[in-house]
């Protein structure tokens, strides 16, 4: 008997991971650049949380933790959220990273045949989970032309009465963007007056450069119903440790609140020895954030200089995070991911997997590498860049 898979699994697409699968097929060596796992190279997890953990083990805090979470770990994420500026913070859930969390949000939300608005580019889960939810994803576009900040026009066009919430992705994967005050303040006036919830993802608002600052969603309103994500995965260098949280605030989350909880219950526990490490990552030692966004820094201006170096490619600067999202003259983005995995044995990511505009091609490249690995990277597009052309 052939086993026939759910109907709601036959559109879901991640990219990031999917193009894996392919390349594992390949023999020899392959240089990776599609995801975002900091302790593959030079960023180790910082030492006192490693300890914070290892304590907790030998307390013997290896059972399942209270569904919410350690109280520790949520006091201690809601004492930083106020620190921080957050206004009318109604609740803190533990999640198994930060992933869960927004499963959680959008869950305990939207009903089949509503919609959410998602930014264009933006993180391909939030449109994996709203399909597999029986659920429409409604993108909006970022602007390239003005450092990728969200097109405010365009993200109220795209509202409709069954519209329920908007993303933000603040700063932006896959691009690097950090937006501004002014933006913030604008896309929440939208919320406002379509009475939309606002899922603020911002799991990398503390990994930034080139002098910019994160402004808190949440520490500019308390009128409108938030839903803010964050963890240890990328700002604490701990992705496998899967430890996140989502912090209501907000007007009118009472019974939000209730169903999200319901959720947490529902799956028992997020990882428990390691949620001890929440409180001594945002109240203790914090030099490695400003080591990381150093190195992280230089590699994003070795980027910048090889994507205006190399013909067919032009690139908006990064600004925070890990990721890079250039431009590539190719007919077709996907097929030049493929084809640099293929002959090249290089993996980046097709722009089209996080959403683009239409007639644009892009490529995201992952710069945790040192900058001899991206030299080598640039060296191989260049040479496939260079042999399309010429075909």
């Amino acid at each position: 008997m052939e086993v026939i898979p759910a109907a709601r699994t036959r559109n879901i697409r991640y990219a990031i991971r999917d193009l894996v699968v392919l390349a594992e097929q390949l023999t020899g060596d392959v240089l990776w650049f599609n995801i975002g796992d900091p302790g593959v190279y030079d960023f180790p997890v910082p030492a006192h949380l490693v300890e914070a953990v290892h304590q907790a083990m030998l307390a013997g805090k290896n059972g399942y933790a209270p569904s919410l979470g350690v109280k520790e770990a949520r006091d201690a994420v809601r004492a930083d959220a106020l620190r921080r500026g957050f206004k009318a913070v109604r609740n803190v859930v533990m999640s198994n990273g930060a992933s869960e969390a927004i499963e959680f949000a959008l869950t305990a939300l939207v009903n089949p045949g509503e919609n959410v608005l998602v930014p264009c580019p933006g993180y391909p889960l939030y449109a994996a989970v709203l399909e597999k939810l029986g659920c429409e994803t409604a993108p909006y576009f970022l602007d390239e032309r003005n450092g990728w900040q969200p097109d405010l026009a365009d993200m109220e066009r795209r509202v409709n009465p069954k519209t329920r919430a908007v993303v933000l992705i603040n700063p932006n994967n896959p691009t690097g963007s950090v937006c501004s005050k002014k933006t913030l303040k604008a896309a929440l006036d939208i919320a406002r007056r379509h009475h939309l919830v606002v899922l603020a993802d911002e799991i990398y608002d503390r990994m930034l450069y080139s002098g910019e600052k994160h402004v808190p969603l949440a520490s500019l309103a308390e009128d409108v119903p938030i839903a803010s994500f964050c963890g240890l995965s990328k700002n604490y260098l701990a992705p496998g440790w899967r430890v996140g949280w989502l912090i209501l605030s907000g007007a009118g989350t009472a019974a939000y609140d209730d169903a999200v909880c319901k959720l947490a219950r529902a799956r028992l526990s997020a990882n428990y020895p390691m949620q001890f490490a929440v409180k001594p990552a945002l109240e203790g030692p914090q030099g490695h954030i400003a080591e990381t966004a150093r190195k992280l820094e230089e590699r994003a201006r070795y980027l910048e200089r090889r994507c205006k170096e190399i013909p067919g490619l032009s690139l908006t600067p990064p600004k925070a995070a890990f990721y890079a999202f250039p431009s590539v003259q190719v007919a077709d983005d996907e097929a030049f991911v493929k084809e640099l995995l293929m002959k090249e044995k290089a993996l980046v990511v097709h722009g089209s997997g996080f959403g683009q505009k239409p007639g644009s091609q892009h490529v995201r490249i992952v710069y945790l590498a040192p900058i001899p690995q991206l030299e080598q990277l640039f060296e191989r597009m260049e040479r496939l860049l260079g042999s399309t052309a010429r075909k």
